[in-house]
């Protein structure tokens, strides 16, 4: 790549930054400890530095990566004083995780947000949740609150992990544009009551159809568990609950496929009143 050289220095590096990536990427305790994630493709990368998320080293093959944009990024992360890794392909496929290595990946820094530095005004709606079993279930969440404008995720405990890399392929780069807040059930009872904030809860014994719910401005959007739905301490948390028909011999829906239906139910109750125009 023109004006991107390896130093010595660098090359020497390339055995430990494969490691390093290895772990991110199997490792959710290094995760967690480093403050650290990976991420691999050209979408990723590119919204990685478009939304400002601080790079901490970049792994590239030169004869894989042909993406003009992102060899541009690679040439001007290393003028910035990003450290950029040249490996070779057969090094770069070690690590990748996609069926075609695209030649890109970079080692970054996790974002984390204070629960009262958010506002339960921004964005369409917060997304509560407190344990998903599938990692794709998040990932495609992710995606959904991006499509319709919503503010993020507010995770209750240690248990789910955004950064996983399952979660980071599903959700197809939205993770960048959402905002991701770790607390406990009684900080967050206290910010909805701080903010008079409105939570809705999804469970098949609720009052309302979602279809007929007026959502509020401010909503939190609590989704339960895949398999047990919302917790006592859950429910008693949420001022409605609200269910979606199902007429069929199914008795529950996919997470993301609930999650997702809510979401844009949210949304359109907030756009139905605004007139088209042609």
């Amino acid at each position: 790549m023109a004006g991107v050289k390896s130093s010595s220095h660098e090359r020497l590096d390339v055995e430990a930054t494969l490691t390093e990536v290895e772990k991110l990427q199997f490792d959710r305790a290094h995760r967690n400890a480093s403050g650290l994630f990976y991420i691999e493709g050209v979408r990723n990368f590119v919204k990685a530095i478009d939304n400002g998320f601080d790079i901490s080293a970049i792994v590239f093959s030169e004869k894989l990566l042909t993406a003009p944009l992102a060899r541009k990024l690679v040439r001007r992360s290393r003028r910035a004083g990003v450290p950029c890794i040249s490996v070779t392909p057969e090094q770069f496929r070690r690590v990748s995780q996609t069926e075609r290595a695209s030649g890109i990946g970079a080692i970054t820094h996790q974002r984390w947000f204070n629960l009262h530095d958010i506002s339960p005004q921004s964005g369409l709606c917060w997304v509560a949740l407190q344990t998903v079993r599938s990692p794709g279930n998040l990932g495609t969440l992710i995606r959904t609150s991006d499509a319709v404008g919503g503010a993020g995720f507010i995770f209750i405990g240690g248990s789910v992990d955004p950064f996983d890399p399952d979660v980071v392929r599903a959700s197809m780069g939205s993770l960048f544009h959402q905002k991701f807040v770790r607390t406990s059930l009684s900080a967050l009872r206290h910010w909805v009551r701080h903010h008079q904030c409105s939570t809705i809860g999804a469970s098949p014994d609720g009052i309302a159809d979602f279809h007929q719910f007026n959502y509020p401005q401010s909503t939190l959007l609590f989704l339960g568990e895949e398999r047990q739905g919302l917790t006592s301490q859950q429910r008693d948390l949420c001022h409605h609950l609200v269910r979606i028909p199902m007429v069929g011999a199914v008795d529950s829906l996919n997470l993301a496929v609930a999650g997702s239906l809510l979401m844009y139910e949210i949304y359109k109750s907030r756009t139905s009143s605004i007139p088209i125009h042609s």
